[in-house]
């Protein structure tokens, strides 16, 4: 094993020294993420205890990184890319500690919070996705997104259990005088998060990442092959809108306290996160299809069990296919995504950024469309329909996906050569 071990160190240095800065940062910020995309729904639950404010809540962070994606573009002129990604990590702890250190959150705040987290988000992805393009190589695109998918699995599987085993022990706890509530122990969550985000930081000023040579990134008009992702994209956001909502939702509703959400991940977690790093570490550009249509017919299994149990054990089975559905769909997906940017900078002569900011708001269309028909089928249906067969909905609309993903890979590489 030791020596196993040190054979995938070698490898890791054999890559370029900018790549491994990236994958070093994206390690540190995802003991972040879980926070953002699982305590926070959980957070809003717990204070409005109505699953609606939590969509709301999800539209704002949206919304607000579309703003900053936008935005993000312009400021690449004047600064450079690691700065604003450095910004983005920020701004993210900043905003959770907003929110949480705030008594009384009207939904105006909800708002207001969701927004500027949604814009920390913004200039996360979109930097981290130029940097990366820039940064890897087709070939080695499986290993980075495969280690990374690493490192976010095995935090979505520690982070959880941390915090829930915290929130349960601070929770009636008397300290120099005051009772500390669960409230409390999100506060300090806060604090240890905004400190992660600040080493983060350190950590990318080690990279020299540059900025696009092409100042112009703001087109309404794509090669066709361009379009057809950004369909996937909407596909991809459908699903994306459920998934940082629906399981904190079903958790607090179907199982139990916030401790549950830890263990639930945790059983399956381990597992995943080795398997992933396997194949993004084995796996070739071939293999990507293949991998891309295992994780949305596991996600199917899932959502078609919840449908027909929607009880404790049908969300068990349900979040254990989404602990394995998530980093195999992004695995396949991002690499895919990237060829394809490529292919079509070199062929359009336009700046990279141009499709990274187009492929936010493909991203953004699905996840309101998404969000919107839950919303819908709560308020004029029930939650209890919405929470059992959106799901289901969404998932059998994924499945077309795979098709389209097979054909932009052909195009992708057909029309390179």
């Amino acid at each position: 094993m030791p020596n196993k071990l040190t054979t995938e160190y070698r490898f890791f240095l054999s890559m370029p020294r900018n790549m491994r800065v990236l994958l070093i940062t994206n390690m540190l910020y995802a003991l972040v993420l879980p926070v953002v995309e699982i305590f926070m729904a959980a957070y809003i639950m717990r204070y409005f205890a109505d699953t609606s404010y939590v969509a709301i809540f999800q539209v704002a962070m949206y919304t607000g990184i579309i703003i900053t994606s936008l935005t993000n573009g312009f400021l690449l002129k004047s600064f450079k890319v690691a700065h604003l990604y450095s910004f983005g990590i920020l701004l993210s702890g900043l905003s959770m500690a907003g929110m949480m250190f705030v008594k009384d959150i009207t939904l105006v705040g909800l708002v207001v919070s969701g927004t500027l987290i949604g814009a920390a988000s913004g200039f996360f992805w979109t930097n981290r996705y130029l940097m990366a393009l820039n940064t890897t190589q087709d070939e080695n695109r499986n290993y980075f997104f495969g280690l990374e998918s690493f490192f976010f699995t095995i935090s979505n599987i520690g982070i959880p259990l941390l915090i829930g085993a915290l929130l349960v022990s601070i929770d009636g706890t008397l300290l120099f005088g005051v009772t500390l509530s669960i409230y409390s122990g999100y506060r300090i969550v806060t604090i240890i998060v905004f400190a992660i985000t600040i080493l983060a930081c350190f950590s990318l000023a080690r990279g020299k990442f540059t900025n696009p040579v092409q100042k112009d990134f703001l087109y309404f008009r794509f090669d066709k092959l361009w379009n057809k992702q950004i369909l996937l994209a909407a596909l991809k956001g459908l699903v994306q809108g459920f998934l940082v909502t629906a399981p904190a939702m079903l958790i607090m509703k179907y199982v139990g306290k916030e401790g549950s959400l830890g263990l639930i991940q945790g059983i399956s977690g381990g597992l995943t996160a080795v398997l992933i790093y396997l194949l993004g570490r084995f796996a070739k550009p071939k293999h990507r299809i293949i991998i891309f249509a295992a994780g949305i017919l596991i996600f199917l299994a899932g959502t078609i069990v919840i449908g027909v149990e929607l009880s404790m054990i049908g969300v068990m089975v349900f979040v254990l296919c989404k602990v394995f559905f998530q980093p195999l769909h992004d695995l396949a997906y991002y690499p895919i995504m990237m060829k394809v940017i490529d292919v079509v900078s070199k062929r359009e002569n336009r700046n990279q950024y141009a499709y990274i900011l187009n492929h936010e708001f493909g991203l953004y269309t699905g996840r309101v469309i998404g969000l919107g028909m839950f919303i819908f089928l709560a308020l004029y249906v029930s939650e209890t329909f919405a929470l059992r067969y959106s799901l289901i909905i969404v998932a059998l609309i994924q499945v077309f996906s795979i098709p389209l993903a097979k054909n932009i890979m052909k195009h992708s590489y057909t029309e390179e050569k």
